[in-house]
């Protein structure tokens, strides 16, 4: 088995207006969140985001803006899922991006991943969110957009 890098990233995709997208972890019912994904071999962080959102999504992130917000998150990967990456491995470094669209979008999930999505203004999302770090991303949102225009 190949194990899972312990680096990801966090994509917030959202509209100029702060409509946020969410979609419900199909692994985790009820348990929403942004996209996410840990990095391949050989990728780059931007190549990791771009495969996720297009993975997770069905959106080409040429669809918007994609950036590099410049933020990371560490944190325990959570027991349940540790079998995904080599012994001893417990924390994940999170990289946060945005991907601005001009309008919330229709959206093909990945039934493996995803039972649904939804999309909501940020600081409804943040509540929504069940990672401390998408929360904090989220409810920062309006700062972050404004110094990135």
């Amino acid at each position: 088995m190949k194990f899972k890098i312990p680096v990801s990233v966090l994509v917030v995709i959202h509209t100029p207006d702060l409509q946020v997208l969410l979609i419900e972890r199909a692994d985790r019912p009820g348990f929403w969140q942004s996209v996410t994904g840990s990095q391949n071999e050989g990728e780059t962080l931007r190549q990791t985001a771009v495969r996720e959102v297009a993975e997770e999504t069905g959106l080409d992130a040429q669809a918007g803006v994609l950036a590099d917000w410049n933020m990371q998150n560490e944190f325990e990967i959570y027991p349940e899922w540790r079998w995904r990456y080599a012994a001893g491995v417990t924390r994940n470094t999170e990289h946060v991006f945005g991907l601005r669209v001009p309008e919330p979008l229709p959206v093909r999930l990945s039934p493996r991943e995803h039972l649904a999505y939804a999309w909501m203004p940020h600081d409804r999302a943040a509540e929504k969110v069940f990672s401390w770090s998408n929360a904090k991303v989220l409810r920062a949102l309006p700062e972050i957009a404004r110094t990135a225009a």
